[in-house]
């Protein structure tokens, strides 16, 4: 045993002579040895090897060395070391150790002479003499070595500074003092290299630690690391760490910015957990691929290690099963391939990598790519594997991403809160991956130097199609640019790979020509073989057994002819090493070729339109084998037309009545529609689809969340066709409380993202009035209203446009809200419509600028409109137009002098077009003659809006002259009464401003103005009003009560009453009675009136009833006895007699 160690030794120490260092003074004479710590050549060394000479030669293997000065030494002579920054050395590293302590008897390697093993004694306490002073240092290791290797470690002996290596790792502890004292002991000493808190040696040893690999006991981050690349560069796609992932050419594939940011926040985030979920061929093994190299190449690497679905096994309790194989995989490669490190690199678990990259600030990510793939075994427990994965994960810290297919995660069972992202309508939270978006795709054509136009939409974003189609124009570089889909890119790229393969078999029997053109066939041949041999049980692999029957390994059958064609398969790519069998390399082609081979009727009967009589079957079909199936599907309308694969679809929706809970009929035809280049042929099965949603929701039952608005949003559809079934659809959505995802949410977020697009489908709603169950007080069409005036901010100039073309009465309640909201868009518009050649857009150009002039509060805006206006009056053909131009005009200060007259004649002659309230800002500045105008319009029929409008006028001034105008037109019109009523009413709610105007007009007129007048006044009095016209409300009905006596006014204050409720309501409706009773008409009058205000005003009747019950005395002489029988019918309750 001794003579093997002693061997190892010296073995061992002819490998590490070449990582030493000799310090030499200027003369040549030896002052030390050294050792290089990290990749820029820093040396550590001994103090006393650098004390005292103001320049050192620094000597490595060969002629390499260097020669340095003082100041590029940093000294530390409290520890008896110093750190030598140097250049051009060309040595490698040496790994430090990270121990705190060096246990006694631990055995290690140092340069004494040769290379020698020593023994480590304890620690001890020494004194180190530098030039200057003494230094005190504990915890000094103290060495037993021979005679022979004690005597090299004297002072002057030239073994100061070298390193002292642990024999079991190779990992630096030490360094060899030889000016170390303690006493009169005859023992070598070291000073060990124990971590520190700050200074410059801390951050050689953090650097050392993160960049040179140590093992075993000593294993630190750059181990880790190294084990976790070495993983990744062996189960890993080829050209991972480089960038580019299973590329010949060194081209990266384009950064998703969206990815890369959701990675950077799991990163930095707690989560366990991420699901990178998208179909097969939008790269996820690309994007999976990107983030093992940006944590490797970083500026902080970072450990990752991958595996794949295929790599699980049957027993396997949770991920760090697969992730220990995988390590210890790499632990082999690792110990064999280079001299530098031990073969037994220790414990090397993923635990104890986690929790050492967790240590440093670094977690180690597990990647995860293609779970599907997992045996059959271990999905059936599923459940159990993601409870021991989530536990492990949360006692290591370690991090998870799996890139995986939507039918595979719905089923996960992580738990949610350790999960990063937003669910994703029926998923659990993930960041979804689709196709690449318009400028990442354009990028990606340029990389692939694929000419814009080659491919159609919207395969020209889809990441497989693009690199698959640039490695056949690699191939083919005369091809023709004519457009191709990606069906036709995947047939030609499986021509190119069989054409490839066949050459390769070819070469090796010396075919050429027309026999290499058979040889193809036969290989093509051999690959549809095993893409139906795929089809068998299983998740879509080839065991061993059948790849061999395929593919030989050796001389194939006289039939194929040839020798290796496994080799040949593989040596392509086509298909690839999973596990214990074989896969095609690209699971979407798979797809794609196995759809082909795929008994369509009879996968449909197992799946979908067979009744289960009895229990599940023991292995039912993975749901993530949807993939062939949607490709039948189809081919049915690629080979038989677009009505067969309608036809296959009613189908499916059929089913989905039979059985509403069917996955795989919800997921077949969602898949298959989502996939179609145009799903317009397929528009009847999706109206009978929303037909059938709509039902089920005023069944009260949700909508699947297959049928979620993300489907209908991705749909390949125009879009009108596609508004028109959200604008079905919105009737499906659920209470506002209720969670999960809503089709007016969907139609809400379309419209923000592209407004100009979707604003004219939005208007087309506004002819459904059908109650939205979700809020019955709203409409579709008041849906669509609120969607467009919530999102106007976007492109509010198009929404003009677009509500002024589409001549809609809602268009225009929008257009009127707009003027209020938003007064310059609509100027902006007037502005546009008044010089429009359209007739229609003129006079809509008078409509919208007199309802935007009140609210205009710029001058911009007020020229915009000054402008329109005058360019209305230039035109003679629009004379109907020219009112409304002179009423915009008037408002407008800087106009009104000159066009005052000509508007005032317009007004008095009645022109629809001018409104009267254009004339209330003139009355400011010319009083007389537009009261004037007022006078003459008042006396004619029609006066009616004029009245109304002068309510506006409360200059105290300007109201005494317009009430003199309110009463001369009442008295010359008595129709006019329900108008001075709204006038008076309006006045009144202005508060006790109005008072001293409003008291004697309203006073005179319950006096002297007729009873139709009196009556109009006495409902308005009544009123419920503003709280601050209250008080005078209040005073002016008890003049009313006081002075009143005619029935038919005391009658009218009934209704109103009734109308506004509240306390007062009782002593009002009997005070009325009491004045009502003194006369037969009256009495009549009074009953008839609550008779019929029982009828028809809820609660009334209950409340007379009341009434009466409670004080049947102070009624007795205000109701009669037949009244009292009706009101006890209306209210059902007993009224006394």
């Amino acid at each position: 045993m001794a003579e093997f160690v002693d061997r190892e030794v010296r073995q061992r120490g002819r490998e590490r002579d070449e990582g030493l260092v000799r310090i030499l003074d200027l003369a040549g004479r030896p002052r030390g040895i050294g050792f290089v710590a990290d990749q820029r050549g820093t040396v550590v060394t001994s103090h006393e090897a650098v004390d005292g000479p103001a320049r050192l030669v620094l000597h490595a293997g060969g002629d390499r060395g260097c020669v340095v000065s003082a100041d590029a030494v940093t000294a530390l002579p409290e520890l008896d070391l110093a750190l030598v920054r140097t250049e051009g050395l060309g040595v490698d590293p040496l790994p430090v150790s990270l121990r705190d302590t060096v246990e006694a008897g631990t055995y290690v390697r140092l340069p004494a002479g040769c290379w020698r093993e020593a023994r480590v004694l304890g620690a001890a306490s020494v004194t180190y003499t530098a030039t200057d002073r003494f230094h005190l240092l504990e915890d000094v290791l103290e060495l037993a070595i021979g005679t022979a290797g004690r005597d090299a470690l004297r002072l002057g002996g030239g073994a100061a500074g070298g390193p002292v290596l642990d024999a079991g790792t190779g990992a630096v502890v030490a360094v060899i003092g030889t000016a170390l004292q303690c006493g009169h002991r005859d023992s070598g000493y070291a000073v060990p290299l124990r971590p520190v808190r700050t200074g410059p040696l801390a951050d050689l040893l953090a650097e050392n630690a993160a960049t040179v690999p140590a093992y075993g006991a000593d294993l630190n981050l750059a181990g880790v690391l190294e084990l976790t690349a070495t993983s990744v560069a062996q189960d890993g796609p080829p050209g991972t760490l480089a960038g580019h992932v299973g590329r010949e050419d060194p081209t990266e594939p384009v950064e998703r910015a969206a990815v890369t940011r959701e990675f950077a926040a799991f990163t930095e985030g707690p989560a366990g957990v991420l699901g990178l979920v998208g179909p097969p061929g939008s790269g996820r093994t690309t994007q999976l691929a990107a983030l093992a190299a940006h944590r490797h190449r970083g500026p902080a690497p970072a450990p990752t290690l991958w595996l794949r679905g295929a790599d699980l096994e049957d027993t396997d309790a949770s991920v760090a099963d697969a992730a220990s194989r995988a390590l210890t995989r790499a632990a082999r490669i690792v110990a064999t391939s280079t001299d530098t490190v031990p073969a037994d690199l220790g414990d090397t678990s993923p635990e104890r990598l986690a929790r050492l990259a967790g240590t440093e600030g670094r977690p180690l990510f597990l990647l995860l790519d293609g779970p599907e793939e997992m045996p059959p075994v271990l999905a059936h427990r599923l459940a159990e594997w993601a409870e021991g994965t989530a536990q492990w994960l949360a006692e290591t810290g370690a991090r998870l991403v799996v890139a995986c297919r939507e039918e595979y995660w719905e089923g996960a069972d992580f738990p949610e809160e350790l999960l990063y992202g937003k669910p994703e309508g029926h998923l659990p939270p993930c960041v979804r991956l689709a196709d690449l978006t318009d400028e990442e795709a354009r990028r990606a054509r340029a990389r692939h130097s694929l000419p814009e136009g080659i491919l159609t939409a919207p395969d020209d974003r889809h990441p497989l199609t693009l690199r698959l189609l640039s490695e056949v124009r690699a191939a083919l570089p005369d091809a023709p640019h004519a457009p191709v889909d990606r069906d036709e890119v995947f047939s030609v790229y499986l021509d190119l790979m069989c054409l490839r393969i066949a050459v390769r078999l070819a070469t090796a029997s010396g075919l050429r020509g027309t026999a290499v053109r058979r040889l193809a066939a036969k290989v093509s041949g051999q690959v549809h073989e095993a893409a139906r041999r795929s089809l068998g049980p299983g998740q879509g692999e080839l065991d061993r057994e059948s790849f061999e029957a395929v593919f030989p390994w050796g001389r194939a059958p006289k039939r194929l002819g040839g020798t290796g064609w496994a080799s040949a398969v593989l040596t392509e790519g086509l298909l690839v090493p999973a596990g214990s069998g074989y896969r095609f390399a690209h699971e979407e082609l798979a797809d794609w070729l196995q759809g082909t081979h795929l008994d369509l009727d009879g996968a449909l009967l197992a799946l979908v339109h067979r009744r289960r009589t009895g229990g599940e079957d023991p292995l039912p079909v993975p749901h993530h084998r949807i993939g062939p199936v949607v490709q039948a599907l189809l081919l049915v309308a690629r080979q038989h037309g677009a009505p067969q694969l309608a036809y296959r679809l009613e189908e499916l929706l059929h089913a989905l009545d039979a059985d509403p809970h069917s996955w795989w009929a919800a997921h077949l035809l969602t898949e298959t529609l989502l996939r179609v280049p145009d799903a317009t042929p397929y528009t009847d099965v999706l109206r009978r689809l929303t037909d059938r949603l709509v039902d089920r929701r005023r069944q009260e039952e949700p909508v699947p969340p297959a049928f979620g608005p993300s489907f209908w949003t991705a749909l390949p559809l125009p879009s009108g066709a596609r508004f028109d079934l959200l604008r079905r659809l919105v009737l499906a959505d659920g209470p506002p409380h209720e969670p999960g995802p809503r089709f007016l949410d969907a139609v809400a977020e379309l419209l923000a993202t592209h407004p100009t697009a979707v604003q004219p489908y939005l208007t087309r709603w506004f002819d459904d009035e059908r109650p939205l169950p979700a809020t019955p007080h709203a409409t579709v069409a008041k849906a669509a209203q609120a969607l467009l005036h919530t999102h106007r901010t976007r492109a509010l100039d198009d929404l003009t446009e677009v509500l002024v073309g589409c001549a809609h009465r809602r268009a225009d309640e929008l257009l009127a809200v707009l003027a209020e909201d938003e007064p310059s868009a609509l100027c902006r518009a007037v502005d546009r419509w008044a010089h429009d050649e359209r007739p229609a857009r003129r006079v809509a150009a008078v409509a919208c600028g007199l309802r935007a002039a009140p609210h205009v509060r710029t001058e911009a805006d007020r020229e915009l409109l000054r402008y329109a206006a005058l360019a209305l009056l230039a035109r003679p053909e629009d004379r109907t137009l020219h009112g409304g131009a002179l009423a915009l005009l008037v408002r407008d200060p800087c106009t009104r002098a000159r066009h005052l007259p000509q508007a005032l004649g317009h007004f008095t002659a009645g022109d629809p077009q001018f409104p009267p309230g254009a004339l209330v800002p003139a009355l400011a500045t010319d009083p007389d003659p537009v009261l004037e105008a007022f006078r003459e319009r008042l006396r004619g029929p029609g006066g009616g809006e004029a009245l109304r409008t002068l309510a506006d006028v409360t200059t105290p001034a300007l109201a005494r002259r317009v009430a003199v105008l309110v009463r001369e037109a009442v008295q010359r019109r008595p129709e006019t009464a329900g108008d001075v009523a709204a006038y008076v009413d309006r006045r009144l709610d202005q508060g006790p401003a109005a008072r001293a105007v409003l008291l004697p007009l309203v006073t005179g007129l319950l006096d002297g103005a007729s009873q139709r007048v009196r009556a109009a006044l006495a409902a308005v009095l009544v009123g419920p009003g503003t709280p601050a016209s209250g008080p005078l409300r209040q005073e002016l009905l008890g003049h009313l009560l006081d002075h009143e006596r005619e029935p038919a006014v005391l009658v009218a204050l009934l209704p109103a009453a009734a109308a506004r409720g509240g306390d007062g309501v009782r002593d009002l409706v009997r005070r009325t009675g009491l004045l009502l009773v003194r006369t037969p008409l009256g009495a009549t009058s009074f009953d008839r009136a609550l008779v019929d205000l029982g009828r028809h005003v809820p609660g009334f009747a209950a409340l007379v009833a009341g009434w009466l019950a409670d004080a049947p005395q102070e009624w007795a002489g205000v109701v009669g006895p037949s009244t009292r029988r009706m009101i006890e019918n209306l209210a059902d309750a007993r009224v006394p007699a």
